[in-house]
């Protein structure tokens, strides 16, 4: 087995159950790393229940609904390696306001409980599953009958074959990227705090904390909805496995741990504590946002001023402008700067008893390093001369004066 092929297979086999793990480890253990034995870890996986199977499915057709028909205007994307570009309808602050108002109805109303994640948490992350395995083999079928495979099927499964699968007009890895796993992302957490409320009367400091941290996230992402076009995974990456377990997956069942965490875990945080761990978030928001923001600017008006200046950059001999000014001459990702330090505040409030709350810290820390790394051998191999004169200017990869 070839090592392109192991990689992949490892992570299909072994990240699913590490889903699972997490889930036993806040259920049974309050959040205690306890090495369950395989056999015990099969025998905790809940089959998909009749209300999760309702609820997930009623959720992904009303995601596609307004996809498809909420107000929007159309935006084209970036240019790909044919010099083609595809068209996006962008209403994902509508329809985050639209699912939000739903979701409350449908609580108010009695439809579904309040607090169903919590308890329906297991037969859900087992329906996402089965979604997120499904859509995978279509795609690889759908690749494999137009001739897209590399004759490595799990690498194929795992990576996809195609970069922008459609179904007409609805763009597949667009939709599964911005709409049914943040959105979800969101609800998980509300959900999770009713929960805590059901159970214990009360609604801790540190999980409206985690709530409202991680709701301003995921509402600043729908408001610049227009900044995902030019995003690594848009841009760059096929739609398989890997992205459609981790949009539909990953991204709900894993980023919630914190909120999981504190159903059950009390701790008061001090006033001096809440107010740093505020202003750890809006500094890493602050940064986070700004220098995303000011790069889409410039890729979109290269005279647009930069800090009150006009923008210093390098001309590649492929015609590419590399900006090295304002945030962009700090470091060149800033911006994961910025997403480490919300990473490490959504954490903190969770306390320190356990460590698997800060489980998303350090995920974010490889994988932002590991991106980095891929974005700079890219540039490398695209720009030659000229990315090694813009890393002379722009020393810092991550983090001034450390990284």
């Amino acid at each position: 087995m070839s090592r392109r092929t192991l990689g992949p297979l490892a992570l299909t086999l072994g990240l699913p159950p590490l889903t699972y793990s997490f889930w036993l480890w806040l259920r049974d253990h309050g959040g205690a790393l306890v090495a369950p034995s395989l056999r015990e870890l099969i025998a905790n996986v809940p089959p998909p229940t009749g209300r999760a199977v309702a609820v997930y499915g009623a959720w992904l057709l009303l995601q596609v609904a307004l996809q498809q028909w909420a107000p929007g205007r159309v935006q084209r994307g970036g240019e790909l390696a044919d010099g083609s570009r595809l068209s996006y309808r962008l209403n994902g602050w509508t329809s985050f306001c639209v699912s939000l108002a739903v979701v409350l109805v449908a609580v108010v109303s009695g439809v579904i409980p309040p607090g169903i994640v919590y308890d329906e948490f297991g037969p859900l992350l087992t329906t996402a599953h089965l979604v997120a395995f499904g859509l995978a083999l279509v795609l690889y079928v759908q690749g494999r009958g137009a001739g897209r495979t590399t004759r490595d099927p799990i690498y194929d499964y795992f990576m996809g074959t195609t970069l922008n699968p459609r179904v007409g007009a609805f763009d597949l890895k667009y939709f599964c990227e911005s709409r049914p796993g943040l959105i979800l992302w969101v609800l998980f957490d509300l959900s999770l705090a009713a929960a805590q409320y059901q159970r214990h009367g009360t609604l801790t400091t540190a999980m409206l904390l985690v709530c409202a941290f991680q709701f301003l996230y995921i509402a600043d992402y729908f408001w610049h909805e227009e900044a995902i076009l030019t995003t690594w995974d848009i841009k760059h990456e096929k739609f398989g496995w890997m992205l459609a377990w981790g949009d539909l997956v990953w991204v709900p069942f894993t980023y919630t741990i914190q909120a999981y965490y504190l159903v059950d875990h009390l701790h008061a945080l001090s006033p001096a504590a809440t107010a740093g761990i505020v202003a750890l978030n809006m500094a890493g928001y602050a940064v986070f946002r700004a220098s995303n923001i000011q790069k889409h600017r410039f890729r979109r008006d290269p005279t647009r001023p930069v800090w009150g200046r006009p923008p210093e950059y390098i001309r590649t001999a492929r015609g590419s402008l590399l900006l090295i000014s304002g945030w962009w001459g700090i470091a060149r990702h800033l911006n994961y700067l910025g997403d480490l330090a919300m990473a490490l505040a959504w954490c903190l409030p969770t306390g320190f008893e356990h460590p698997l709350p800060y489980f998303y810290f350090v995920y974010m820390i490889i994988l932002l390093v590991h991106r980095e790394r891929r974005d700079h051998e890219l540039c490398q191999a695209k720009y030659g001369v000229d990315w090694e004169a813009y890393c002379r200017r722009v020393r810092w990869r991550i983090v001034p004066g450390v990284y």
